[in-house]
């Protein structure tokens, strides 16, 4: 029988591993993947028990992105828009997760694979790790690509990757800010685990309201964000999380954090 597309681990802290697992293709992002990326995602988002999820992959690359031999199959404009029409609903449904995705990234992570570290909250990289919005080289200008990739990196040096299609190295790409931090590969799981724990630690509840208030500001005007930020924050101080942790403050002693559900509201 063929290995899923997807696999899917959980530990008992809640952290969720999904790992892309078309390696002889590079983990290009077929239909059948993003269906399968979309609906882990989806069931992931109404799962309180989860706490942090990790995207990876196998082989050797991250993702090559679109599938484009399946594209070429069935040249239509519908085709086209239907393929790009559910590639950005997986996109988006990574930002509305209520927990931290963090892209485990190796080799090569080019044009919509590029994009999917781009729409990953956080980001680790090996150091053999390589970037690029690579569809201008064959003719096609990774636009949607280029919609997370600008919301991550400086407007010029994110204009030059999509009209030149070049590769930027990991350590390129940490200066950039399309990933956190750049490790040996051997360090790889180590340094994605050490990120992991420093989240888990936190309460849930906090993490779920920072997340959601985080992305709605950004696409607002600053009067707007601050009105947001500061209904957000008064909301979050009423959690007995918070309260908790202020009060340990004060005392001058570790919080014991509340079991609390996560929300967004």
């Amino acid at each position: 029988m063929d290995e899923p597309l997807l696999l899917q681990h959980r530990d008992d802290r809640g952290v969720v591993t999904l790992t892309l697992n078309r390696p002889k293709t590079f983990n290009a992002l077929s239909e059948a993947m993003l269906a399968a990326l979309g609906d882990a995602v989806d069931a992931l988002a109404d799962d309180d028990g989860v706490r942090v999820v990790v995207l990876g992959a196998t082989g050797k690359a991250f993702c090559a992105g679109h599938d484009l031999k399946e594209m070429r199959a069935e040249p239509s404009l519908e085709y086209y828009e239907r393929l790009f029409a559910q590639c950005t609903a997986v996109m988006l449904a990574i930002q509305r997760v209520p927990v931290p995705v963090i892209a485990r990234v190796h080799g090569l992570a080019t044009a919509a694979g590029c994009q999917l570290v781009a729409m990953c909250d956080l980001a680790v990289a090996s150091d053999d790790a390589r970037f690029a919005v690579s569809g201008i080289n064959v003719g096609l200008f990774c636009a949607t690509p280029g919609v997370a990739l600008s919301r991550n990196v400086p407007r010029k040096a994110a204009f030059e990757m999509l009209v030149t299609g070049e590769f930027v190295s990991a350590e390129e790409a940490r200066v950039l800010g399309l990933v956190n931090r750049v490790v040996a590969a051997d360090a790889l799981d180590d340094a994605v685990e050490e990120l992991v724990a420093r989240i888990v630690a936190k309460p849930a509840v906090a993490v779920a309201v920072g997340k959601s208030l985080f992305y709605r500001q950004i696409e607002v005007g600053i009067e707007s964000a601050y009105q947001d930020a500061g209904a957000t924050m008064a909301c979050n101080m009423m959690d007995p999380s918070a309260l908790e942790g202020v009060q340990a403050f004060i005392e001058k002693r570790p919080p014991s954090w509340l079991a609390a559900p996560a929300s967004t509201t």
